[in-house]
């Protein structure tokens, strides 16, 4: 595995509060338990890197505990910062209340990772046998989107893989036209595919448990997933896109990439928590207990 893997994307710090109910307005409810995690694009990355991928971040992090705790997170993951840290701002949180039913609502405050300006980008270089990867959010945040925009096509021909998320509704239709006309490989969900509409040639389009469909040129193969008792299916799909992109780097095909996505996946809604993507054995197992 020569090349690595480029994230483009957001960590941030993700504030955990198990609920009985969210609280009426004005109100307050008590928490059972509390939990500060590193969150967003961290998810991807350290599944990446539990595959073997070298892995850089491209993002932007701040000054203050928060950016703290995402730092420390990285480096446990052997994951490469590509800057230092921005000076007077910290990296942002993201409250997320869990109630009984399992339901997720989340707050969201904007800190450093949602400042990556173009003269952070124009320091890095990808090489031709690296994968780009590129998050939706970052299309929300008017500073990355700029950054990004001016940066991607200039890039030497690496692979340029676009996870566009939940939130691909609010990205500008202009904005989103310009990206997907960089892009060499999408990975998304079922709904975010019908409402992009127009794909580009080489799609993944993640179905849950039951796996993924790859659209390659013109041809569309199910791949399918493997059986398991989901216990938390909190960052799966950044699990498989984590994954995905490890064994693209191993110059896998995509389709047996894809199986190995979705094995991966399968493991992490075993157990509770974001970042609980397997380490590369694990997937061995599970590929070769299922052939």
């Amino acid at each position: 595995m020569s090349g690595r893997l480029v994230h483009t994307g957001q960590v941030v710090v993700d504030l955990v509060m198990a609920v009985p109910a969210l609280p009426p307005a004005g109100g307050d409810v008590l928490a059972s338990s509390t939990k500060l995690l590193p969150g967003g694009g961290f998810n991807v990355m350290a599944a990446a890197a539990r595959s073997g991928a070298r892995v850089l971040y491209a993002g932007s992090h701040g000054t203050g505990p928060f950016g703290d705790l995402a730092r420390e997170a990285l480096a446990a993951e052997g994951i490469a910062l590509a800057h230092d840290r921005m000076s007077k701002v910290d990296t942002g949180v993201v409250v997320v209340l869990v109630e009984a039913s399992g339901e997720r609502t989340f707050a969201t405050g904007t800190g450093a990772e949602g400042r990556l300006h173009a003269e952070f980008l124009d320091r890095i270089t990808p090489k031709t046998d690296d994968v780009v990867y590129v998050s939706g959010y970052s299309w929300l945040h008017d500073i990355n989107r700029g950054a990004l925009l001016e940066w991607l096509p200039r890039l030497p021909g690496s692979r340029i893989l676009f996870d566009p998320g939940p939130l691909i509704g609010d990205i500008n239709p202009g904005d989103l036209h310009d990206l997907l006309s960089t892009v060499d490989i999408l990975s998304c969900t079922a709904r975010e595919a019908e409402v992009l509409g127009e794909l580009p040639p080489v799609v993944v389009v993640r179905e849950g448990a039951k796996g993924c469909r790859v659209h390659e040129h013109g041809r569309i193969t199910d791949v399918p997933g493997f059986p398991v008792d989901a216990v938390d299916t909190t960052g799966a799909g950044d699990t498989h896109c984590g994954v995905l992109a490890a064994e693209l780097l191993r110059g896998s095909t995509l389709l047996d990439a894809a199986v190995r996505a979705n094995a991966a996946a399968a493991l992490s809604v075993t157990r509770p928590g974001p970042a609980t993507a397997p380490v590369r054995e694990e997937i061995d197992q599970l590929v070769e207990a299922m052939r």
